[in-house]
């Protein structure tokens, strides 16, 4: 900088100078402001405006319907319970006619309501709330949608009232605790977690889940059978159902969340953001899942996420067919009872419709994926990984 530059510098008025920034800086916003305006005035925010000609939020009136049913049916079962002459109280059902459960937010502040708001946790967490019991990358509302309680998928208020019951599977009466430990063992693949077993029996985490299934089901009957219970299955097409079909149908329609090779998302810090389908991080062979049937139950009603119905049936049990062809951890009935593929075949997989035992692609379905037991189940002894010794 010259001389004559240092002079004329040193000689401006800074307050003068900070004067001139701020009136341009007012003209500025005086401006912005102007502008949108004008723009707002045009019309082009309205049809994303908040405004009373919007289109009402139907999901947003279904659940303040069903909220003020549910309340009704709390007034009613308190007039009954003071007075036994009063009405009974009807079942507390949606416009769709589904039962309305009881919100885990309601829950009360004592010992009960704890056992409940725990429960929920292991349910929609179960990767960290249960975490030595958990083989895969799965949580308990992957396969029961929004937190239990969405009709047609597996809802837990139906659920609660159908035990204890006789069922096909181990063919004895099974109480909720029994429902429960196999979903753990199945489903969440304890085989592969750090325990290398379900939660031990008589724990908390079973007392937890039932109090939860229990809160939400509270008004149920007890003959259990409601509408919306498990996963209604569509009819079998009559062209049956086909993997390469499946493919395409996988490829146009859940890709994009479960990935193309099926083994779902994680976010940056590792928790799980859609469920692998199929691989290490699945449920095992020894999951109800795994069949045709119950797989094209689930997808038809509830797939892709927040369009349930919008497959046909046949897309369904082709897209159920491709999911299960590939293989999953191994059924850890094989290792429990000492049985062959072949044996665990005959005696589990033949009746219903599923690939275990089947070639596909060249590849032998049920011996497990890499890494899974193929001699002794972890649960009679080392750890299934040499890092879990020490956990």
């Amino acid at each position: 900088m010259s001389k004559q530059d240092e002079k004329n510098q040193s000689g401006k008025d800074p307050g003068r100078t900070t004067l001139r920034r701020a009136a341009i800086a007012v003209a500025l916003a005086a401006g912005l402001v102007a502008l949108g305006a004008g723009i707002y005035a045009s019309g082009i925010y309205e049809p994303i405006a908040q405004s009373p000609d919007r289109e009402p939020d139907e999901g947003r009136e279904l659940a303040e319907a069903a909220a003020e049913r549910r309340a009704e049916w709390l007034a009613e079962r308190e007039a009954y319970t003071d007075d036994p002459e009063a009405n009974p109280p009807a079942l507390p059902v949606s416009g769709e006619g589904y039962f309305i459960p009881n919100d885990v937010a309601d829950a009360p502040d004592n010992e009960f309501g704890d056992s409940v708001r725990r429960g929920y946790e292991v349910f929609t967490n179960t990767q960290t709330n249960a975490s030595q019991h958990v083989g895969n990358g799965l949580n308990c509302a992957n396969c029961h949608l929004g937190a239990g309680t969405v009709p047609k998928a597996a809802p837990m208020w139906a659920a609660a009232a159908e035990y204890p019951a006789f069922r096909g599977k181990n063919k004895i009466i099974n109480t909720m605790e029994d429902r429960i430990h196999g979903c753990f063992t199945y489903s969440m693949n304890a085989q592969g977690s750090p325990s290398g077993n379900p939660p031990p029996r008589d724990g908390d985490i079973y007392k937890d889940l039932q109090s939860f299934f229990y809160y939400m089901a509270e008004g149920a009957p007890l003959e259990g059978n409601l509408p919306g219970r498990g996963y209604p299955v569509p009819p079998e097409p009559e062209q049956g159902y086909s993997i390469s079909r499946g493919e395409t149908v996988f490829e146009n329609n859940c890709a994009v969340c479960h990935g193309t090779d099926g083994a779902g998302r994680q976010d940056p810090n590792g928790r799980w953001i859609f469920p692998a389908l199929w691989g290490e991080d699945s449920f095992n062979w020894g999951a109800g899942m795994h069949r045709v049937n119950t797989a094209a139950g689930f997808i038809k009603n509830n797939m892709p996420l927040g369009q349930g119905g919008s497959l046909t049936d046949q897309q369904a049990w082709d897209v159920a067919a491709y999911i299960n062809s590939w293989e999953r951890p191994a059924d850890p009935r094989q290792f429990r009872d000492g049985l062959t593929l072949t044996e665990t075949d005959e005696q589990f997989h033949e009746q219903s419709p599923n690939f275990y035992g089947d070639v596909v692609r060249g590849n032998l379905l049920g011996d497990g994926v890499p890494g899974e037991p193929t001699e002794q189940p972890p649960s009679a002894g080392a750890p299934r990984h040499a890092d879990q010794a020490s956990r």
